[in-house]
């Protein structure tokens, strides 16, 4: 793909925009959201989710797992 205008004029994006049937105003910004609460924060691995896995038992040493 490649770009051959590139359109700063207002009034034409508008009319461009409405032509084709978009939007021609920005979607409303939504509030932010807090970080979610877990359930079980103080929970230690695997206790209650079986499907959890523990530290391996040997250090992993990143120069060597290319």
């Amino acid at each position: 793909m490649r770009i051959i205008v590139f359109i700063t004029d207002a009034c034409a994006v508008r009319d461009i925009l409405t032509h084709i049937g978009e939007p021609t105003s920005p979607p409303r910004l939504m509030p932010a959201r807090a970080p979610p609460l877990w359930e079980m924060q103080d929970a230690t691995l695997g206790e209650d989710n079986p499907q959890a896995q523990s530290a391996p038992e040997y250090e992993f040493d990143q120069r060597i797992a290319w």
